[in-house]
Parts: structure tokens; C-alpha cells; sequence
């Protein structure tokens, strides 16, 4: 892997700071993708720390299949009280998954979702109040935009009727077949981040009153959050092209994962109001007007999608590049090359989520039309990491 370092900005404070990159189709077939060998490329860190730096190579163990027989798994969220919900993209139902025996009980199907192309059921997250509210967000493509909805879960009623009614939240974001972003996550500070696409249109990405090619963030009523850096607007930054993946670290920094067109596809740290470059740039370009990213891949390598914050890492799941990726962190840069994990064992990866500690579930996602399934995916897996 041939890794070129770069100085980053210094280290914003935690509640300031996001991670974003540029991405690569949702497919990963991108023509005129590179098929260079592996030059990934990191950035040096940003500042010293006394957060301690994970070490430079990390392990990955497949501790066991907890679920088999999914149809295009898209969004995860494990419940507190125990069990983990997946959206299906193309079904547009959700599922809840007993992460013990792998049983799978559907809670209904979420009306309105029109799936087509890249679009249709995708990010799941619960209300920062769920133990009383018991509210699921649902990010979905309708037949005329992508939009945000909340949804009672009542798990008492039978399966299948167990959603209330979708109350909708936030609307009006670009769809397309392509770039529907998608990924939801509430954030330490109880707010609603939304993960968008350019849906296709390039334009959209630089045009700060468009929704798509975003990363937005909203209260949990879906109204721009206070001290977002546009006044009245829910955009938090801007010039990415396809948004699919959303982390905090331990210091509450966010991170993001995206995809590229050609050439790369990006993990990058974010600031309020920070320009990404696309459409004019993907991957570093030097310009002071952008953004960097933290590392970057040829898209044949990665095509990200989900990320999640383990053991001093950002763990990020491949889909054209069929496997995971470590990124060990120092601050917000990368402290040392990226490494890769699981290179063509489960085929596709979509989502990844913290399991606690050093456990993560992951998706593969082998039935969306752009993979080799198995008889028996698609799959949740539970790793132990390092």
C-alpha cells in the first residue's frame, strides 16, 4: 500500500467537529474506476493528544453468524432492551432481529417507500427519548423525494402491525435512481444528523440551499438545530456527493463516510459550514477552499458505506471493495494506514454498528442487485476487534 501523509487542521472542539468524505457509487461500479494496487493515503495527526493512539495493526475475528436470510439489509440499530432492528431497502419493512437465537419478527412495513435503484427504505435510528418515547426514525425515498420519518413502536401488538402511523419529519430532499445518501444517527448532542446525496445532479452538492449532496442537522421535530453555521437552514456541511456513513468517537467527534466517482472515496473530518469540493474535487486536492479527507481509496477498493467507533478506530465496510477497513485515530487524522479485514470472505458489506466494547455487528449486502448471494444471505455478523 503505497501512503502518503499530509498535516490537517487542528483539532476543533468535539462539538464542533464532523467527519465527511467524498464516495463512489452506492454500487461501486463506477466506469473508469482505478484498479491501481491499494494507494491508500492518510493524513498525519492533527495535534498532540492525551487520548491514547490505538496501535498500528488491529485484529478482526468473525465470532459467529447472528442472523441469515435477509433481503437487502440496509439500516441497524440494536434496542436497549435488547434486540436489533434492520430496514430492508427493497421490502421496506423493518425487522427485529434476537441477536441470541437470529429469530426474526417483522414489525410492518413502512408505507410510502418507493425502492428503485439506490432509493428506497434505508438509515433506521431510535429517538434520543426512546425509553419513553419509544419512536423509530426511518430515512426512506417516496415517489417524489427522500424524507425523514418517526414511527411508535409498540412491540405488545402482533407482528407485523407492531409500527404506528409515519410522522414526518423532515422532507424534500433530492432522489434519484443513484446518490440518495441515507444514513440517520443522533448524535451526543441529541441531535438528528442526515447523511445526503446529490441524487445524480452534481450542482446540488455546491448549492448551499439544496438539501442533496449534505450533511444536515436537525432537532429531533426536524427543524434546523441551533448554531447550524447557515442561518435558518439545516445544512451543516456541504460539497459531498454521497453520504452513507456517520460516527462519533470517544470525544464526540463525527465522522463520515462517502462515496467517490472514478478515483476515490474519502473518510473525512468535518467542520461547521466546511466545503468537501465536490463536484471539483474528489480526494485531496490541495485546494485551501476544500477540505481534505483523513484517507482516502480507489473506489474499487472501498465504495463505503456504513462506519462505526471501536477500540480507538474507525471501522468502515466496503461494498464493491467487499471488505472492512480500520482506520486507527489520533485526534482527527489517521495515525497510521488504513488496513483492511474480511478482503472477499462475505462478499458485499453495508452496515456496521457498535456492538460495545470491542464487538461489531455487520451487514452484508449480497441481494441488492450488485452482489453474488449466497443461500443463505444476506447476513449480520458479530465481530471482535482490535
Amino acid at each position: 500500500m503505497i501512503v502518503q501523509r499530509r498535516s490537517v487542521s487542528a483539532v476543533l472542539a468535539a462539538s464542533a467537529l464532523l467527519v465527511t468524505a467524498g464516495c463512489s457509487s452506492d454500487a461501486g461500479e463506477s466506469p473508469g474506476a482505478s484498479a491501481s494496487a491499494s494507494p491508500s493515503r492518510t493524513a498525519a495527526a492533527a495535534s498532540p493528544s492525551a487520548e491514547a493512539t490505538p496501535p498500528a495493526k488491529g485484529t478482526v475475528k468473525v465470532v459467529r453468524t447472528v442472523a441469515e436470510g435477509l433481503n437487502t439489509p440496509w439500516g441497524l440499530v440494536p434496542l436497549p432492551e435488547g434486540g436489533l432492528l434492520v430496514a430492508s431497502r427493497d421490502e421496506g419493512t423493518i425487522t427485529r432481529v434476537d441477536p441470541d437465537t437470529g429469530g426474526k419478527t417483522e414489525l410492518g412495513e413502512v408505507p410510502g417507500v418507493s425502492a428503485a435503484g439506490e432509493g428506497g427504505l434505508l438509515g433506521l435510528a431510535l429517538s434520543p427519548d426512546y425509553a419513553s418515547d419509544r419512536m423509530i426514525y426511518a430515512y426512506f425515498t417516496s415517489a417524489s423525494d427522500n424524507r425523514v420519518v418517526r414511527m411508535l413502536y409498540d412491540p405488545a401488538r402482533p407482528a407485523g402491525d407492531q409500527l404506528g402511523a409515519p410522522d414526518t419529519v423532515f422532507k424534500g430532499i433530492p432522489k434519484g435512481m443513484i446518490h440518495n445518501g441515507g444514513r440517520i444517527a443522533f448524535g451526543p448532542d441529541r441531535l438528528l444528523y442526515v447523511g445526503t446525496g446529490e441524487s445524480g445532479d452534481r450542482g446540488l452538492a455546491q448549492d448551499k440551499k439544496s438539501l442533496g449532496g449534505k450533511i444536515l442537522r436537525l432537532t429531533p421535530e426536524g427543524e434546523p438545530a441551533a448554531g447550524n453555521p447557515f442561518p435558518d437552514s439545516p445544512v451543516y456541511s456541504y460539497g459531498h456527493r454521497n453520504v452513507q456513513g456517520l460516527a462519533w468517537d470517544s470525544e464526540q467527534r463525527l465522522f463520515a463516510a462517502e462515496f467517490g466517482q472514478n478515483t476515490w472515496d474519502e473518510l473525512n473530518a468535518i467542520v461547521p459550514g466546511g466545503d468537501y469540493g465536490w463536484p471539483t474535487a474528489e480526494g485531496e486536492s490541495g485546494d485551501t477552499k476544500f477540505r481534505d479527507p483523513i484517507a482516502q481509496w480507489h473506489t474499487d477498493e472501498a465504495s463505503p458505506s456504513g462506519i462505526a467507533y471501536a477500540e480507538g478506530s474507525i471501522w468502515m465496510a466496503g461494498l464493491r471493495g467487499q471488505r472492512l477497513w480500520r482506520v486507527p485515530l489520533k485526534g482527527t487524522a489517521a495515525s497510521a494506514d488504513p488496513q483492511a479485514f474480511l478482503e472477499g470472505d462475505h462478499g458485499r458489506l453495508r452496515t456496521v454498528v457498535s456492538a460495545g466494547g470491542d464487538k461489531l455487528w455487520v451487514t452484508t449486502s449480497n441481494t441488492d442487485g450488485r452482489g453474488d448471494p449466497g443461500s443463505k444471505d444476506d447476513r449480520i455478523l458479530e465481530l471482535e476487534v482490535s
